[in-house]
């Protein structure tokens, strides 16, 4: 995957502009979710131990976008540390990198999933900074009832398009080539209603230690990408592609998702998970994917 030039220039400068005075302006494309990306969940002790030092290492790798967790439905409030959290934002906008808040809804409490999704939106760093996009993580299974957890998750998805406005909306789905491979753990995952509300999707396309050698990675990947677009039922759907988890693939691995990536030319964005995880040898296979 290579972003065309003037894409790219364009979200360069987008991304400079807004990291200029506090908040970073909003965005109404999913450009946002272009480019080199990495992650950052709410377990990442070190990162908020030191936000600045943080910002300063990630955008030192050339990274364009950081998805950062807020919360999921099992944390005890609705935004995890929201104040060292906005230092973090603040300093990653001042290096003019784009900032896209997540969010795992568990699909049993409603009330709790709503009122956590719509944080994303609400959100506000110390010096009035927002999140440049928003994103919800689609892969809990704890409520068994398949059809009402469709529901939800699509009822959900279209609330929080309706509170982000122009805000760019990501969906982050279950692997399409595991549930194809496994489809008693989400039958008739809700695809097209999904995309309906969504400006891209960033498909954790994980092979974990099951898949070896580089083969097996660059099929899986492959097959995975090619189902997204067919399940979406829309073969230029924006995708962000996540590999991982980065200490989990060795060199074949990685390079066999490299190359699937890159042959398939159609992502518009790359990242393993996590920040933590991520080693120096494999931020120099992604920089070119993302160029």
């Amino acid at each position: 995957m290579r972003l065309p030039a003037v894409c790219a220039l364009a979200a360069l400068v987008v991304a400079i502009s807004g990291a200029a005075a506090a908040p970073a302006a909003e965005r109404v494309t999913s450009s946002v979710f272009g480019g080199l990306g990495t992650w950052v969940d709410i377990y990442d002790g070190p990162v908020y131990a030191a936000p600045e030092r943080a910002a300063r290492r990630i955008a030192a790798r050339g990274v364009d976008t950081v998805w950062v967790e807020t919360a999921n439905y099992g944390a005890p409030v609705d935004v995890v540390n929201p104040v060292v959290l906005g230092r973090f934002v603040d300093a990653l906008h001042a290096r003019g990198v784009r900032v896209v808040a997540w969010y795992l809804p568990g699909h049993v409490n409603p009330a709790l999933d709503t009122r956590r999704a719509l944080a994303l939106v609400q959100f506000r760093t110390p010096i009035g900074g927002v999140f440049d996009g928003v994103s919800l993580n689609i892969e809990a299974t704890k409520l068994k009832n398949v059809n009402l957890r469709s529901r939800r998750a699509v009822a959900l998805a279209r609330r929080l398009r309706q509170e982000a406005g122009d805000r760019p909306l990501a969906i982050i789905p279950f692997n399409p080539r595991g549930l194809e491979r496994h489809p008693a753990t989400w039958p008739r995952f809700p695809w097209r209603e999904l995309a309906e509300v969504s400006d891209a999707f960033a498909p954790m396309v994980y092979t974990g230690g099951a898949y070896k050698g580089f083969d097996a990675t660059y099929g899986y990947v492959t097959r995975s990408l090619r189902l997204l677009r067919a399940h979406t039922g829309n073969p230029e759907t924006s995708i962000h592609v996540i590999g991982g988890v980065a200490d989990r693939l060795g060199p074949d691995e990685l390079a066999g998702f490299a190359a699937a990536v890159s042959d398939d030319g159609g992502t518009m964005g790359v990242s393993l998970y996590d920040w933590m995880t991520t080693p120096p040898s494999a931020w120099k296979v992604l920089a070119p994917l993302s160029r």
